[in-house]
């Protein structure tokens, strides 16, 4: 059995598979997005209710244009739904002077004329009464940073591109892709598709779909809490408490998005074990709730209350930490998008747009010099 032909195929319909077939749609171009799983669902990296959106960006600031760029799409996707998308809350980066995530955030900020104040452990203390800080913690406090509400924003991505005609196919496996001349054939277990060109954007199953990148890549299994606050609530909530990433020990980062409605979340970033995507996640375990809610009653004490829900996630990670939006090696018609280790959904939907861009024009709107592949076999982003 064979579909109609189509202009693009996305392979993953998670939140960047998901953008490129809303931005695909919008131009015109004839869509199709092939995913094993019916959303909402678990199994991957797009789910977990909350996202937090920041500018001073401590990871690189070759980010900082890319998420500004997200900021502007997702608030133009806000309006078209008629859906709350983003929230406001500011954004506050603790640790110590000389770590890892107060220098780069400053680094991004400076060189990027992002609005921001440095405070002191004291200053942290008095404008926010919900944090405890160190007395030589430095905090880095930015005003754009917020909450994405992750779920809503795939749906309202997904229900664009349906509207546009995209032709989303859930609950199909793919088997493989081949490319043959000018065509790109995407089999699953239920058809085969072709289209002149392939966006991989398959998260967790990236390693499998797409094996011979010259890199390797690691799933890792991640968990999140969301608790119920204790002493007054109120401090801990959108209103009160930014969203916040900790630096708790040197290269060991934690980070809390205020309670809007469901208890505050709460996760350890990059703690997790290698898994099989394949294999159902193991569930969270009394010793994982522990290490967390130390970290809780140390910096956030007041929302150090009962557990009300937890969940796990997988990051697919380089080896450096930082993106891979490239051509195939093999096979310039395929696109090769994700492996965002972890920090990827807050640039979806300009992520999207560049795909679009890439699928469409055969050439991206901005650099993509840091996210190539090359850069595994010579040199890496910048320190």
């Amino acid at each position: 059995m064979s579909s109609a032909d189509a202009d693009v195929i996305v392979l993953g319909a998670g939140a960047m598979g998901t953008a490129a077939a809303y931005h695909l749609a919008h131009r015109g171009a004839r869509v199709v997005v092939l995913d094993r799983w019916s959303p909402p669902h678990t199994h991957g990296s797009s789910h977990g209710r909350t996202r937090i959106i920041r500018e001073a960006y401590f990871e690189h600031p070759a980010y900082v244009p890319l998420v500004r760029r997200a900021y502007a799409l997702w608030s133009d996707l806000e309006r078209e739904s008629g859906r709350r998308l983003f929230l406001r809350t500011g954004g506050l980066t603790l640790g110590a002077e000389h770590g890892i995530l107060v220098p780069g955030a400053l680094r991004s900020a400076r060189e990027h004329g992002v609005w921001h104040e440095t405070l002191t452990g004291r200053e942290i203390a008095r404008r926010f009464p919900a944090l405890r800080a160190d007395p030589d913690t430095i905090g880095v406090l930015e005003q754009r940073a917020g909450i994405l509400f992750a779920e809503s924003c795939v749906e309202a991505m997904r229900d664009g591109a349906r509207a546009h005609d995209a032709r989303l196919h859930y609950g199909e496996r793919a088997q493989e892709w081949r490319v043959d001349g000018a065509t790109v054939t995407v089999t699953t277990d239920r058809a085969a598709y072709h289209a002149r060109r392939l966006i991989l954007a398959a998260g967790a199953w990236l390693p499998v779909l797409a094996p011979s990148l010259g890199v390797e890549l690691r799933v890792e299994r991640q968990v999140a809490h969301w608790m119920a606050p204790g002493e007054n609530p109120s401090l801990v909530d959108a209103g009160h408490l930014p969203v916040t990433l900790v630096e708790y020990d040197a290269g060991r980062m934690f980070y809390a998005i205020p309670d809007v409605g469901d208890g505050l979340k709460a996760a350890i970033h990059h703690d997790g074990p290698t898994v099989d995507p394949d294999v159902p996640p193991a569930p969270v375990t009394a010793a994982e709730t522990e290490v967390l809610m130390r970290l809780v009653e140390r910096f956030l004490p007041c929302a150090a209350g009962a557990v009300r829900d937890q969940s796990t996630c997988l990051y697919t990670n380089t080896p450096d930490g930082h993106f891979i939006l490239d051509a195939h090696p093999g096979a310039p018609e395929v696109i090769v998008v994700s492996a965002c280790s972890g920090h990827g959904f807050k640039f979806a939907i300009a992520i999207g747009e560049v795909l679009a861009d890439i699928a469409l024009n055969g050439e991206a709107s901005i650099d993509l010099s840091p996210f190539r592949l090359s850069r595994f076999a010579s040199e890496r982003l910048d320190a």
